[in-house]
C-alpha cells in the first residue's frame, strides 16, 4: 500500500510524439490539435498513454509561448527548450529530435515536421504497420504525393542513387520525417553531429533493426518558411560526404548494451574470442 502523500506511480507511456520546431509560430496550434486528433482518440481505444513532446530549437517569434499556453490544459503536451543554440538560430533537426528523444518516454516514438506538411492521422497506421509486419521502424514515403519540379526531382534519384551504393540504403524517401519506431533505435541514434536525422532508416538498418516503407501524405506549407531546407547544389556535395561518415561510423559502431553480475549468480559465461562478430575489429 502507498505511503500516504505520496504521488501514484504514472502509467508507462506507450507513444511519444516528437516534433522539432523553428519559429513556427503560424502553425503550432494547428500542429497540436491536429496531434491531438489523430492520437488521442487512437491511443484511448488501446488504452495506453501517450504525450507529444514539441522541441523549441531556438525560436525567435512566439513558437514557445503558444506551445507553452497550450500545455497549461493538455498534460501529454510536454515543451523542450534547446539551449545554446546559434544566436538567432537553431541547433538543427538533428540536434533537436536528440534532445526530443531523450526527453520522450514512449516505448514507440513517433516523429514528424512541425510544419504540418506532414499528416499526423498517418501515425496510427504506421503503428498498425509496424506490428503487422514485426518491424522495428515504419518510415513514411512522401515520393508518390510530392509535386516537386525536375530539377529537384532528378537530385531525389541521384541522391537516392549514391546512397544505395555508398551505404545499400534501399529506402525510397529517407527526407521524411514522418516515421514511427522502436525506443531503443531513437536513443541509438548519433543525432549530436549535424545532418544525421536524414540516415535515420539506414542507420537503423546498419544496426540490425527491420525498416520498412509506407507512402503517407505530403501537403503543402502553409504559413511559416522552410528552415532546416538546403537547395539542391548545396546538399549535394555534403550530402555525399555524409554519406562516406555514416558508413565510417557503422563499420566502427559496437554495441554498448550490458547487464551486472553478481557472485550468487555464479560464473558469467564469457564467450570466447573465436565467436567474435565475423569481421569485426579488436
Amino acid at each position: 500500500m502507498p505511503i500516504t502523500g505520496e504521488p501514484p506511480t504514472p502509467a508507462p507511456v506507450f507513444l511519444s510524439v516528437v516534433a522539432p520546431a523553428h519559429n513556427e509560430a503560424g502553425n503550432a496550434v494547428a500542429l497540436v490539435r491536429e496531434v491531438e486528433a489523430a492520437i488521442a482518440p487512437f491511443c484511448a481505444e488501446r488504452g495506453e498513454a501517450w504525450e507529444f513532446v514539441a522541441v523549441d530549437d531556438g525560436s525567435t517569434d512566439d513558437t514557445r509561448a503558444r506551445l507553452l499556453a497550450l500545455a497549461a490544459d493538455r498534460p501529454w503536451l510536454r515543451v523542450i527548450a534547446m539551449t545554446r543554440t546559434p544566436p538567432g538560430r537553431g541547433a538543427g533537426q538533428s540536434a533537436a529530435f536528440h534532445a526530443g528523444f531523450r526527453a520522450a518516454h514512449g516505448s514507440l516514438i513517433a516523429t514528424l515536421d512541425a510544419d504540418l506538411q506532414n499528416d499526423p492521422a498517418d501515425i496510427p497506421r504506421l503503428i498498425d504497420l509496424l506490428g503487422r509486419h514485426r518491424a522495428d521502424m515504419v518510415q513514411g514515403d512522401r515520393s508518390r504525393n510530392r509535386r516537386d519540379n525536375l530539377v529537384r526531382r532528378a537530385g531525389s534519384v541521384v541522391g537516392r542513387r549514391f546512397r544505395g551504393w555508398i551505404l545499400g540504403d534501399r529506402v525510397r524517401d529517407t527526407g521524411c520525417s514522418l516515421r514511427v519506431m522502436k525506443r531503443e533505435i531513437a536513443l541509438a541514434l548519433p543525432l549530436e553531429f549535424r545532418g544525421m536525422h536524414r540516415f535515420i532508416p539506414a542507420t537503423a538498418s546498419a544496426m540490425g533493426f527491420r525498416v520498412i516503407e509506407t507512402p503517407v501524405t505530403h501537403r503543402p506549407r502553409v504559413a511559416g518558411e522552410t528552415k532546416y531546407g538546403m537547395g539542391i547544389t548545396q546538399r549535394a556535395l555534403p550530402g555525399l560526404i555524409d554519406c562516406f561518415a555514416v558508413r565510417w561510423m557503422s563499420r566502427r559502431r559496437r554495441w554498448t548494451a550490458n547487464t551486472e553480475v553478481t557472485p550468487t549468480q555464479g560464473r558469467a559465461e564469457i564467450r570466447p574470442a573465436s565467436a567474435a562478430p565475423a569481421g569485426a575489429s579488436r
